[in-house]
């Protein structure tokens, strides 16, 4: 049998941005009931009081507000190292035969320069190649014979290190890039280790994302 608590609970997990706002104290939940009334009682099938919604919203985001600032805040404020790399370029093939191949290639070609920046994700069907934009060249020799599906010049990457807290506690990675979300900064790529992740965007929004996630080391 539904109840109440429960329905009200489902709303609000189904919709992100609303349940950031409520974990923070920063809705008027009389109001937010009354919006939510026909669908609770659609779900429910029968009518529903709007002060037990209410009330059940008031649980929630007391719950809510414990479960989402107490854990992810103290990961949050213990971030440690932000490095920031602009010139990049990011390069995705589709996977073939020979890409493995055509990157041990480009390593070997690039290892003697560790100024360079290099990294590399591959999923089912594509690979996807990070590099500072002076060895251009390079990739675009080795890999002339690759199918390119993708290429996108003027990125810069934001890497960030993460206490080890991090990987026990949900929602930490949702946060940051519900912030990020919430600038209108437009995220091309992530690439993550245990304890540290990158992220690439435009360098026309780096200065943007580089204040907010340094800004989320002094969460309160």
């Amino acid at each position: 049998m539904k109840t109440i608590s429960s329905v009200v609970e489902h709303y609000i997990k189904t919709k992100p941005f609303l349940l950031s706002a409520l974990s923070q104290g920063i809705i008027n939940l009389t109001s937010l009931a009354r919006t939510m009334m026909p669908e609770l009682e659609q779900e429910i099938g029968k009518d529903v009081k709007q002060g037990a919604v209410v009330m059940s919203l008031k649980r929630l985001s007391e719950d809510l507000d414990f479960r989402v600032n107490h854990k992810i805040v103290k990961v949050l404020r213990s971030i440690g190292e932000i490095t920031v790399r602009s010139s990049l370029t990011d390069y995705t093939f589709a996977i073939s035969d020979t890409i493995l191949n055509k990157q041990a290639d480009l390593i070997s070609n690039i290892n003697s320069f560790p100024e360079v920046f290099y990294t590399s994700s591959r999923g089912v069907n594509e690979t996807n190649i990070v590099v500072s934009s002076s060895i251009n060249h390079i990739v675009e020799k080795l890999f002339a014979d690759e199918k390119q599906i993708e290429r996108t010049d003027n990125l810069a990457s934001i890497t960030v290190k993460l206490p080890k807290d991090n990987i026990s506690t949900p929602g930490v990675y949702y946060y940051i890039f519900q912030r990020l979300a919430w600038e209108g900064i437009i995220i091309n790529e992530v690439i993550s280790t245990s304890y540290e992740f990158t992220i690439l965007v435009s360098e026309q929004e780096v200065d943007v994302a580089f204040k907010v996630i340094k800004d989320l080391k002094n969460l309160s």
